[in-house]
């Protein structure tokens, strides 16, 4: 005969069994959902890595070819700013020293790549140029009208600013701009044109003579305007060519020499200011740093880079932020390099117990090809980030669906918006999206890689995305 206690054990039992069952009936159901929603382009030759976990348990939900390599794209910036906050960590901020040695005036970078970067600048209330106007106000403020030299050193990163598996046609690209211990204004500078009576006017931001501009854009009465530019042999030598009928741009173009870029424009700035350069420009490395006085230093904390490298995809971000964890680990705290912060990524995710068969790394940001990626890989990052005390400063980086960054004109439904948070990537052939759902159920780290895309796969993944979160509060309403 069964006592109270033998009943009771059995009620508890039963209720076990059946929360094991709903959790059963919840991989189906999610799993049914994911499988409809890609079979159409799998049929199309759409190959798709994916990977759905619960972050709190680890659970697995669904999973479909989780452990194939695949181009992952801008994707691989997650790997790269997951790599920056172990090395870094969530308190470093990049910091760029201008001073005096003798009479020369010394600007020292530090690899940051937002100085001048036009969505920082927005952010803090800072004008165009304003790095130029306060080290000239430093300067009159110091009684100095009069310098020698101006010297640039960018020696914190090396001498590769290009990355060799990029594409030589992309150079001009701001994507795929030149990568350097001196940054400014992204390594870009926007040109727009405009028709003026049937003659075309060329204009240039920031107004330079750094750059030289050879004019080859056609007047046009009617029909489409078009302009675009070409580099020369002559470094920063851009003919720009196309037609214009109104108005065209502006557009952003890289230019070469990034320090010597930000030198030109501080001489152009203080003779401006009527502070006399008497000497020369140089781009140099400084060796010993004895004797040199301190005027001012610019900061930028990790957090902003880390939000423009994955809210925004800013790959000069990504690649700053590899260079520099490879100059950190260096006893000159110089010299970063790609292969050195490959290296240091690499030995992250092998800590993370992930095997070299589920990764190859080759640049920061997602632009080489040569760069391969699991969802296993990327799910397992986003659990390590998860379980630490620094989960909630990189959740602060990753756009937001309906809100910001990438996937801003995404999930803009009431149901999704703000729910969603995550890093895209894009380059020809190639999609990816992941990041975490914010569920009734509590929080879903998902990966979805796709190779080999077509014009409807973007709308796929983010389906894909929504059918979590729309699974987890069914499932929630049900229980409850």
């Amino acid at each position: 005969m069964n006592g109270p206690m033998d009943i009771r054990m059995k009620k508890r039992l039963v209720w076990v069994a059946f929360v094991l069952c709903l959790g059963r009936f919840a991989k189906a159901d999610l799993a049914g959902q994911v499988d409809g929603i890609i079979s159409e382009s799998l049929q199309k030759r759409v190959r798709f890595s994916i990977r759905i976990v619960h972050a709190r348990s680890g659970q697995t939900l669904y999973e479909h070819d989780a452990k194939e390599l695949m181009i992952p794209a801008s994707n691989m910036k997650i790997m790269t700013s997951a790599a920056a906050l172990k090395y870094l960590g969530p308190d470093y901020a990049f910091r760029t020293r201008v001073g005096l040695l003798g009479n020369a005036l010394v600007v020292i970078g530090s690899g940051d790549p937002l100085l001048g970067d036009e969505k920082t600048d927005a952010r803090y209330g800072r004008e165009s140029g304003w790095i130029f106007k306060d080290i000239a106000n430093t300067l009159k403020a110091k009684g100095i009208g009069t310098i020698e030299d101006i010297i640039v050193d960018s020696s914190v990163f090396d001498n590769e600013p290009v990355h060799p598996s990029w594409p030589a046609k992309d150079l001009n690209k701001w994507y795929a701009c030149e990568v350097s211990g001196l940054n400014f204004n992204d390594n870009c500078v926007k040109i727009s044109t405009k028709n003026i009576d049937g003659r075309i006017a060329i204009f240039l931001d920031p107004p330079t003579s750094f750059i030289a501009l050879i004019n080859k854009v056609k007047p046009i009465s009617k029909g489409t305007g078009a302009v675009g530019t070409y580099r020369n042999r002559q470094p920063n030598n851009l003919t720009v060519f196309g037609k214009c009928r109104d108005a065209v741009g502006p557009f952003e173009v890289a230019i070469e020499r990034p320090a010597a870029f930000f030198g030109y424009l501080l001489f152009e700035h203080l003779a401006g200011a009527d502070i006399d350069v008497k000497g020369q420009l140089a781009e140099k490395t400084l060796d010993d740093y004895r004797g040199f006085r301190p005027l001012v230093e610019y900061s930028t904390s990790l957090a902003d880079c880390l939000a423009r490298c994955n809210k925004n995809s800013l790959g000069l971000a990504a690649e700053s932020l590899l260079k520099k964890i490879a100059a950190q680990g260096n006893p000159d705290g110089k010299d970063g390099s790609w292969e050195r912060g490959r290296e240091l990524v690499s030995e992250y995710l092998a800590q993370l117990g992930l095997d070299s068969s589920q990764y190859y790394i080759d640049d920061g940001s997602g632009l080489s090809r040569q760069n391969e990626l699991t969802a296993y890989c990327i799910t397992t990052v986003f659990l390590d980030i998860y379980r630490s005390p620094n989960w909630q400063f990189y959740r602060d980086s990753l756009a937001v669906g309906g809100m910001d960054g990438t996937i801003e004109k995404y999930f803009k439904q009431e149901k999704y918006r703000g729910r969603i948070r995550g890093k895209t990537g894009y380059i020809n052939g190639v999609k990816s999206f992941s990041g975490v759902c914010s569920t009734a159920e509590g929080d879903i780290i998902f990966s979805i890689l796709s190779n080999n895309t077509n014009g409807q796969t973007r709308t796929v993944i983010n389906n894909i995305a929504q059918a979590i979160i729309d699974e987890a509060d069914s499932r929630s309403e049900v229980t409850n």
